[in-house]
C-alpha cells in the first residue's frame, strides 16, 4: 500500500517510470479532482462528457451516470471509476468535471484512461438492506461503462474522496480480482475496519491491485488513527 502524503505528485514523479500508466492515473486524478472549483464553461481540453442514466434494479432508482473519455477517444483504454464524497456536502457525480481535472487527463496523453463517475448519494457506496451501492459500482456501472467507452476489461481502477475513498475500498474488497488499482484521497476509513492493518496482514485481500492513499499530515482522523505514519509524514 502506497501512502502519499502532502505533495502527491512529487511522489508520482518517482514512481512514473516504473508503474503501469492506470496507477498513475487513479493517484494524479484523485489528487487533482479535490477541493477544485473552476468557472463555466469548463475546458475539457478536448475530451467528451457523457450522461447517462441507469435504472438501476440494486438501488431502486435511475441513477444518473457521468463517463468522460479523453481527446482522442479510441476503444481498449483503461477505465477508472471514481467515486464522489457526500452528497450533503456538496459532491456528485458531475462535481469532479473542472478545469483541474481535465488539465490533469490531458497531460497523461495516451495513457489517460476513460473516466466513470457514478452518483452514491450519501451511501458510503456500501451495501445495505435497502439498497446495494456496492453491488450497484460492480454489476451497473463499471459494465454500462465498459460498453458505451469500449474501455479495457482488464485494467479497470477505482478511487474516491473521502466517502468515495471508503468505498473504493469497500469495493475493491467484494471482488479483490477486478481492480488493477485502488485509490483514496482523504478516505474516510471506517473505524471498524483498518485498511493499512487489514491490508498489511494479508496481501491477497485485494487482489493484485495495488493501493494508494493520499492525506494530508495534519488531517486529524488520520494523525490520530495512525500516529507513525502521521508522524513520518510530517
Amino acid at each position: 500500500m502506497v501512502i502519499v502524503c502532502k505533495d502527491i505528485r512529487r511522489e508520482l514523479t518517482a514512481h512514473r517510470r516504473r508503474l503501469p500508466a492506470v496507477f498513475i492515473a487513479v493517484a494524479l486524478a484523485v489528487a487533482a479532482l479535490v477541493g477544485c472549483s473552476s468557472p463555466s464553461p469548463v475546458n475539457t481540453q478536448g475530451a467528451r462528457i457523457l450522461h447517462l442514466t441507469i435504472d438501476s434494479r440494486f438501488v431502486h432508482g435511475a441513477m444518473p451516470l457521468t463517463l468522460v473519455t479523453p481527446a482522442g477517444g479510441g476503444a481498449h483504454r483503461p477505465l477508472l471509476v471514481f467515486l464522489h464524497g457526500l452528497h450533503s456536502l456538496g459532491y456528485d457525480n458531475n462535481s469532479q468535471l473542472t478545469d483541474q481535472m481535465f488539465a490533469a487527463l490531458h497531460a497523461l496523453g495516451s495513457s489517460a484512461p476513460d473516466i466513470a463517475f457514478p452518483y452514491g448519494d450519501d451511501s458510503y457506496w456500501a451495501n445495505s438492506p435497502g439498497a446495494a451501492w456496492s453491488s450497484y459500482v460492480l454489476d451497473e456501472v463499471i459494465p454500462k461503462a465498459l460498453t458505451v467507452l469500449r474501455a479495457d476489461p482488464r485494467r479497470v481502477a477505482i478511487g474516491g474522496i473521502s466517502m468515495g475513498g471508503y468505498g473504493a475500498y469497500t469495493i475493491a474488497r467484494l471482488d479483490p480480482g477486478r481492480f488493477c488499482a485502488v485509490g483514496g484521497h482523504s478516505a474516510a476509513i471506517d473505524p471498524g475496519f483498518d485498511v493499512i492493518a487489514a491490508a498489511t496482514a494479508n496481501p491477497k485481500l485485494y487482489g493484485h491491485a495495488q493501493l494508494w492513499l493520499d492525506v494530508g499530515a495534519q488531517d486529524p482522523s488520520f494523525t490520530r488513527r495512525y500516529p507513525q505514519v502521521a508522524s513520518a509524514c510530517a
